[in-house]
């Protein structure tokens, strides 16, 4: 499957990635209340992310610069209140780390967006190329952090994920409005999961928090 992941991602335009993809790995939700609340807050950050950065590639794609640079400054909040969540259990310092992890990878995002407007395959393959690195930095940084992420587990969550960003590009840049609502529910399906597995991991982590 890990290979698989990697050559679809390698194929900015390949159709049928994110179908093949989404499911990666099956997370399930953390039990207990605190870790369900945990969970849920989880969830609400992750979606936020997507709906900001598709909220970008409308604009961007439409011309409406005012528009696009609203949304970005709502990208970078919530990256910041992702980071955050991790704070209160690894620090000021990794919650830092991981802003900046989180920031590279919007910045592949819209480095791929900018390129697929201009019709530069180059651009869009280096694009792909930061978007890959940059997934592999988020899984290691976490996974060091917490051992019940598996890195390669992390890692093929992430490049699912970075690859549902490439579908919803090419199908709003193609006007293929049908395809990108089936992208938009795996994303927001996939939210779910990576949400509820950094969740589940955090409160095995630290039992004591969530008792």
């Amino acid at each position: 499957m890990a290979a698989l992941i990697a050559a679809a991602f390698a194929a900015p335009a390949a159709p049928a990635f994110a179908q093949h993809t989404e499911h990666v790995v099956v997370a399930q939700a953390p039990s207990g209340a605190k870790a369900a609340e945990t969970g849920a807050a989880l969830r609400d950050l992750w979606m936020g992310h997507i709906f900001w950065v598709r909220n970008v590639i409308v604009d961007t794609l439409a011309g409406n610069k005012l528009a696009a640079a609203t949304a970005e400054k709502e990208v970078v909040a919530n990256a910041k209140q992702i980071a955050g969540a991790i704070e209160p259990y690894y620090g000021k310092e990794a919650s830092e780390k991981l802003f900046g992890l989180l920031a590279g990878h919007y910045g592949a995002v819209k480095e791929y967006l900018q390129a697929t407007a201009a019709g530069s395959k180059a651009k869009q393959e280096a694009a792909v190329k930061n978007l890959t690195g940059n997934a592999g930095e988020i899984a290691r940084f976490l996974s060091g952090a917490n051992p019940n992420l598996p890195f390669d587990t992390l890692n093929g969550l992430l490049l699912t994920h970075g690859g549902h960003h490439l579908h919803e590009i090419q199908q709003l840049r193609g006007k293929q409005y049908a395809q990108e609502a089936e992208t938009w529910e795996a994303m927001k399906k996939h939210m779910y999961v990576i949400a509820d597995a950094l969740a589940g991991a955090i409160a095995k982590q630290f039992p004591g928090r969530f008792s």
